[in-house]
């Protein structure tokens, strides 16, 4: 019996050996594995709140910036737009005279010797009492009015076609007052006073209506 024990007992012992090799083993790699955590722990960078709340702040800042500095540009791009459709400069064309009535578009030639202005003065003074006006009180007005007209001149003439001593527009209206309208102060101041006297009643009249719209 006690051989048998004795047997026994020795065949038991490699089983324990195995079984303290095996926790020895896990205990080791545990110890290996715990102290890798730690050692990458130690060496791996560390969360810094304050840098990390830094770091939002000038990223928003930046953020704010870029955004108003598009905002800036979408701006300056409208304006830009605008200037240019309502800012655009434009010259302004200087309007052609007009086109003088016909029978008026040039000057007529003169052929004949023309009166000086104190002979169609004279004639102007002798016409007025043959439409009422006494010439006394009227030749004065007539006289300030045609002198700023034409200066009493029978080929006075104006771009806008107005021609002659009392500047009829257009100067072939003059023709119904005798022959030759272009050059015949007679025919022009008899056409003139009886414009005159249809329009205003008389020289003087005619005369204050100049003054307060510079033409008659």
């Amino acid at each position: 019996m006690s051989q048998h024990r004795r047997r026994t007992a020795g065949k038991r012992r490699p089983r324990r050996s195995v079984r303290a090799f095996l926790l020895t083993t896990v205990v080791s790699a545990i110890f290996v594995v715990a102290s890798a955590e730690y050692a990458i722990g130690e060496f791996a960078p560390k969360a810094n709140p304050l840098a990390d709340a830094l770091s939002s702040i000038q990223t928003s800042r930046q953020g704010l910036r870029l955004e108003h500095q598009r905002q800036h540009m979408i701006r300056m791009t409208a304006a830009t737009k605008s200037f240019k459709l309502v800012g655009k400069v434009k010259v302004a064309k200087v309007p052609p005279p007009p086109t003088p009535p016909a029978g008026t578009a040039n000057p007529p030639p003169v052929n004949v010797p023309l009166p000086s202005p104190g002979t169609s003065q004279s004639i102007a003074y002798q016409l007025l009492p043959q439409f009422g006006f006494n010439a006394k009180q009227q030749y004065p007005c007539l006289d300030q009015l045609w002198m700023n007209e034409s200066g009493w001149q029978v080929t006075a003439y104006n771009a806008s076609g107005a021609y002659g001593i009392p500047q009829a527009l257009p100067g072939s209206k003059m023709a119904t007052a005798g022959p030759n309208w272009q050059t015949n102060p007679t025919t022009q101041i008899t056409w003139g006073l009886g414009y005159i006297k249809g329009r205003y009643g008389t020289p003087c009249g005619a005369w204050g209506f100049w003054q307060a719209n510079n033409w008659y």
